[in-house]
């Protein structure tokens, strides 16, 4: 069965590893155009395009998928099937193409979290439960019949890059059942019950900023719903899907530091004095919320690499001054 790809990030790129080393047929793959980044303006190619390149696979890069050359392109390839992996929705005339359908992978429980950010919303919304679905693609979006899911259960302090390489793993082998059911032609895919449910848009800046009027718990979602913390010892680096919730530090001079907060604990606290900052300047910062305490764990400063409070500590000592906001 031959099989073109369409994707863009790092998540994607895992995905089409693991049908390259199943010896999946990848006949092509489709991502973005290369962008020119840095102040060097240098080329940078997405993660899913150089994973093509490792092996050897045609490569296209539309400006615009209406792009004729590009449709004619993608027909004479001859594909069974196009496999979508968190790449822009495609246009009916590119969906139906291929005789056995489009399919595309999408991280949560259809209908539930349909959208751009399903990893972070499930997590800042303090959902117990997510997953991933197979599903075949429609002209709306993350609607069309779902072909397989399967459930992941959440811990209370997972993060989003924990939850993010829990997804790729599991992703991965429920994209391959799903694949050898449509060449088996015996899959029985299921039209999506269409209850209210919850949304997963794109994450925005207004997202990002920490509102300490919120409750610990919260606060604590929110935190953990954008790190890229997977454990003391690694940070996921360059994966947008974990920007890192922030709030800002202004110290007794009035300056201003941006921090970013990758890793936080509720503490349970009788205080009702929000928004009061605790710390001994050894081993701890505690913020005070509308109920409980946050415990900020690990942090990163602009322009500094992430460190642990400890660390964060010793070159920088609370006052009664400081204030957050």
């Amino acid at each position: 069965m031959k099989i073109i790809f369409f994707g863009t990030p790092f998540f994607a790129a895992e995905i089409l590893q693991h049908l390259i080393q199943k010896n999946y047929d990848i006949v092509a793959i489709v991502c973005p155009p290369d962008k020119m980044t840095g102040r060097g303006k240098k080329i940078k190619s997405c993660a899913v395009k150089k994973k093509g390149l490792e092996n050897k696979i045609n490569i296209l890069q539309p400006e615009k998928l209406s792009n004729e050359l590009f449709i004619k392109s993608l027909k004479e390839f001859n594909a069974d099937i196009f496999v979508i992996v968190a790449f822009r929705m495609l246009p009916e005339i590119i969906w139906k193409i291929p005789s056995k359908g489009a399919i595309n992978l999408h991280t949560s429980l259809l209908p539930n979290y349909k959208g751009a950010a399903p990893i972070n919303w499930v997590l800042i919304n303090g959902e117990k439960e997510t997953g991933i679905t197979t599903f075949f693609i429609n002209n709306k979006i993350d609607s069309g019949d779902i072909i397989m899911q399967e459930k992941i259960t959440l811990k209370n302090n997972i993060t989003a890059a924990q939850l993010h390489n829990i997804m790729i793993k599991n992703g991965s082998i429920l994209l391959e059942k799903s694949l050898q059911q449509i060449i088996k032609s015996n899959h029985n895919a299921k039209k999506q019950i269409k209850n209210n449910y919850q949304k997963a848009p794109k994450l925005t800046k207004d997202v990002l900023k920490i509102n300490w009027k919120k409750s610990a718990y919260e606060i604590h979602n929110l935190v953990r719903g954008l790190s890229p913390f997977l454990d003391k010892n690694t940070i996921l680096k360059n994966i947008s899907i974990c920007p890192s919730a922030y709030f800002h530090l202004i110290d007794q001079n009035g300056k201003i530091k941006r921090i970013k907060v990758l890793l936080t604990e509720i503490i349970d606290s009788e205080s009702d004095n929000s928004l009061q900052i605790k710390s001994d300047n050894k081993t701890y910062l505690n913020i005070v919320t509308l109920k409980n305490e946050i415990s900020i764990k690990n942090l990163q400063m602009e322009g500094k690499k992430p460190m642990t409070i400890k660390q964060f500590l010793q070159g920088n000592k609370i006052t009664k001054d400081h204030k957050i906001i």
